[in-house]
C-alpha cells in the first residue's frame, strides 16, 4: 500500500481568532487527513485541527528552526520598541517607518523557522504552503528555511525601504524556489512590478467547506439576539480597518426610512460611532465584541437577511466576508469598490450592488429590504467567486508544488 505524503500547512497567525485564515486552515487539514500544521505561536482552536485529523506542531523542531524563531522574536521586540519610540510625527518619516521594516524581517525569520520545522519532520511532503505569507523577502525566506514552498500573499501592508530591498536583492536566487499565490488578479498585478522574477498565480484563498447555514441555525440566531419575526436584519462583520468605508455606512444609516436591525461584530470598532448608531431612530443595534470564533460568526450570519460589505475605492484584495456569504448562503449588499468583483457578481440575484462611497444609494438598498429580500445564494455561488472546495484546493496545491520541485531538478 502506497503512503500518501502529507500536506504541510504553515500558519504563523493560527493563534489569532478572527478572519477567514483559521477556517481555511481547518478546511484544508480536513481535506487531507494527516496534514502537518505548523503554528509557531500555537492555535486558537487546536481541537478543531485535531478533529480534522491534522498533526499540529507548535513552536519549532530542530536547532536551526529554534534559532530562527528566537531571532524573529528578538526582531519583533525591537520593532515594538521602535514603534513606541518613534510614534510621534515629529520624527523623520524614515525613522517612523524603520520599525515596520524590522517587522518584515521578523516575519521572514518566523516563516523560515516554520519551513525548517517542516523539513525536520517531513522529508518528501505533498506540498508545503505558507497560508499567510509576508509581502517581502520571499527569496530570503526560502533560502533561510531550506525548503521550496508555495506562499499566499494577501496584500501589501508595509512598503519595502532600501535596507529590506537590498536584502531581497541579495537573496533573489531563492525566489526560484517559491511560487506566490495571490488571492486576486489585482493583488498579483500589485506585486508583479516589485518582484518580476517571482513566479505567481492568481488563486482564491478561501475555500468552500460545504457547511451552509441551516434553517434551525437561523431560527435560533434570531432568538439569541431577541429579533422579532418579520424584522429586517443586516450584519456588518469584521474590524473597521482603514480600507473599510464606515463613513458611507454611517451616513446611510442616518438616512433610513424603514426600521433595520443591524448586527455588528469585529475588532477594532469605534465606540463613538456605535453610540451614534444606537441613537438613530430607525436602527436597532446589536453588537458582539470581537474577535469571535467560527461558532459565534455563524450565529451572526444566521441572524441576518443580508450581509453588508463596504470598502473604499480601489481595494482589490480578497474579501473573506464576501466569500463567507457565498459559502454560507447569505445574501450580499456590496459596494462597487472592485471592478473585477463587481463584474463577477453582476446579474447574481443574491447580490445587490451600490456605488462606492454613495450613502444615498446604500440607504435606498437597505430600505428596499423591507419590501423584498434577495434570495439566498445557491450551491453554485462559491464557484461564481472562483472559490474551490477544500479538496480541490488541496489538489491544486499538490500539483503546483510538484511542478515547482520538478522545475528545480
Amino acid at each position: 500500500m502506497t503512503t500518501v505524503p502529507p500536506l504541510v500547512l504553515i500558519e504563523p497567525y493560527a493563534h489569532r481568532l478572527g478572519g477567514h485564515h483559521p477556517r481555511t486552515l481547518a478546511a484544508l487539514a480536513a481535506a487531507r487527513p494527516g496534514a502537518l500544521v505548523v503554528a509557531p505561536h500555537g492555535a486558537a482552536d487546536p481541537g478543531l485541527l485535531r478533529q480534522a485529523g491534522a498533526r499540529l506542531v507548535t513552536g519549532t523542531r530542530g536547532p536551526a528552526a529554534a534559532a530562527l524563531l528566537a531571532a524573529a522574536q528578538w526582531a519583533n521586540a525591537v520593532s515594538a520598541a521602535g514603534r513606541k519610540a518613534f510614534a510621534s510625527r515629529r520624527w523623520p518619516v524614515a525613522l517612523q517607518r524603520a520599525p515596520h521594516q524590522v517587522t518584515l524581517l521578523a516575519r521572514c525569520l518566523t516563516e523560515a523557522a516554520c519551513l525548517r520545522t517542516a523539513r525536520h519532520l517531513v522529508r518528501e511532503p505533498a506540498a508545503v504552503v505558507v497560508l499567510s505569507a509576508s509581502e517581502a523577502l520571499h527569496g530570503a525566506t526560502a533560502l533561510l528555511g531550506g525548503q521550496p514552498h508555495l506562499r499566499f500573499i494577501h496584500e501589501a501592508v508595509t512598503t519595502e525601504d532600501t535596507p529590506v530591498r537590498l536584502l531581497g536583492r541579495l537573496a533573489r536566487r531563492g525566489e526560484r524556489r517559491v511560487v506566490a499565490l495571490y488571492p486576486t488578479a489585482a493583488v498579483r498585478h500589485q506585486f508583479a512590478g516589485a518582484f518580476p522574477g517571482l513566479a505567481g498565480v492568481a488563486r482564491a484563498f478561501a475555500v468552500d467547506d460545504g457547511h451552509r447555514l441551516t434553517d434551525a441555525e437561523r431560527d435560533s440566531a434570531r432568538t439569541a439576539f431577541g429579533i422579532p419575526d418579520g424584522a429586517t436584519v443586516v450584519c456588518l462583520v469584521g474590524g473597521w480597518w482603514p480600507y473599510k468605508d464606515i463613513a458611507t455606512v454611517n451616513a446611510a444609516l442616518a438616512r433610513l426610512t424603514s426600521p433595520l436591525h443591524l448586527v455588528v461584530t469585529g475588532t477594532p470598532l469605534d465606540e463613538q460611532v456605535l453610540t451614534r448608531w444606537h441613537e438613530l431612530p430607525q436602527v436597532h443595534l446589536h453588537t458582539v465584541p470581537g474577535p469571535v470564533g467560527e461558532q459565534v460568526l455563524r450565529l451572526v450570519y444566521a441572524a441576518a437577511d443580508a450581509a453588508l460589505v463596504a470598502r473604499r475605492p480601489g481595494v482589490g484584495k480578497e474579501s473573506g466576508l464576501v466569500m463567507d456569504t457565498a459559502r454560507l448562503g447569505v445574501p450580499l449588499l456590496l459596494s462597487g469598490h472592485d471592478p473585477d468583483l463587481t463584474a463577477r457578481l453582476a446579474g447574481q440575484p443574491w447580490a445587490r450592488l451600490f456605488p462606492v462611497g454613495d450613502p444615498g444609494a446604500l440607504a435606498a438598498v437597505l430600505d428596499a429590504l423591507a419590501t423584498g429580500l434577495p434570495p439566498r445564494p445557491g450551491p453554485g455561488a462559491p464557484a461564481v467567486l472562483g472559490m474551490a472546495t477544500a479538496a480541490e484546493q488541496a489538489a491544486f496545491l499538490t500539483t503546483a508544488y510538484t511542478r515547482l520541485i520538478e522545475e528545480l531538478r
